[in-house]
Parts: structure tokens; sequence; C-alpha cells
């Protein structure tokens, strides 16, 4: 049985470490295809399990949380890396030099 699109997402999403981030883009390719950045969003938007898969450690390609964090908003999303040790620039973004999930 093959997985479906949203499946692949939320395997790669499962792996991204405690105290690390991925972007959306990173995601997509890591689940097989570069072009499904924006599907990524969709299906950490409708994250079957938000406790589980944890969809609090994607973000763009600028380090920039997700205004609309589908489970409380982009201070929950700050909130909950904050308490993993990221820390945020001064601009509100996460240097990706520092946390970005190297597989």
């Amino acid at each position: 049985m093959s997985l479906s699109v949203f499946e692949k997402i939320y395997e790669v999403v499962l792996k991204i470490p405690k105290g690390r981030v991925a972007t959306y883009g990173q995601v997509a390719f890591l689940a097989g295809n570069p072009r499904w950045a924006r599907v990524v969003g969709y299906a950490l938007h409708q994250n079957p399990k938000p406790f589980i898969i944890p969809c609090h450690r994607v973000v763009n390609r600028n380090g920039e949380i997700a205004e609309s964090f589908a489970f409380g908003g982009g201070n929950v999303q700050r909130q909950i890396l904050e308490d993993e040790g990221i820390t945020f620039e001064s601009d509100g973004t996460i240097d990706l030099k520092k946390y970005l999930w190297q597989p």
C-alpha cells in the first residue's frame, strides 16, 4: 500500500528533532516533491495528531513562523519553539543557520 501525500509529509515532520526546525520546502523535498511546499502547509493545517506530529517545527524559508498557526496562532507556535530551546532574532525570525534540521 502506498502512502498518501499527507502521510509522506507527516513521516518527514515526525523526524524533525526537538530544538530544530525545517522549512516547508525542505519537508516537501524530503517527502518526494520539491513543489509540494504549499501542500505541506495544507497537510500541517489538517494535522490529525497535533501533539504527536510536531507541525510547530515547520517554518517558512525566511525562518518565520505561521501567523495562522492551526493550533492557536503564531504566538502559540513561538512559545512551543522557545520551550524547545529555539531563540528568535529581534525581527521575530529564527536563525536557520543555527536551527535548521540537517537530516
